[in-house]
């Protein structure tokens, strides 16, 4: 993927890299979903990957939305 934008990388992916170390890919009920660490164990939603239309209808894969693992 190409991102054409006027910019920065900092104002983009921001400067904390500890928000990125707890952040990985998933597979939750058969759907992959890239979601992030929480303070207290479980895991919120921040995007679901999936090429099936049904599987965004779903509400338990809306982003932001707390699974636990």
């Amino acid at each position: 993927m190409i991102l054409y934008t006027p910019l920065s990388e900092v104002d983009i992916f921001g400067t904390d890299p500890e928000a990125f170390n707890n952040r990985q890919f998933m597979n939750v009920h058969g759907r992959l979903v890239h979601a992030e660490r929480t303070a207290e164990g479980t895991y919120r939603i921040l995007q679901l990957m999936s090429t099936d239309p049904q599987d965004y209808l779903d509400a338990s894969f809306t982003p932001g939305s707390v699974i636990s693992n």
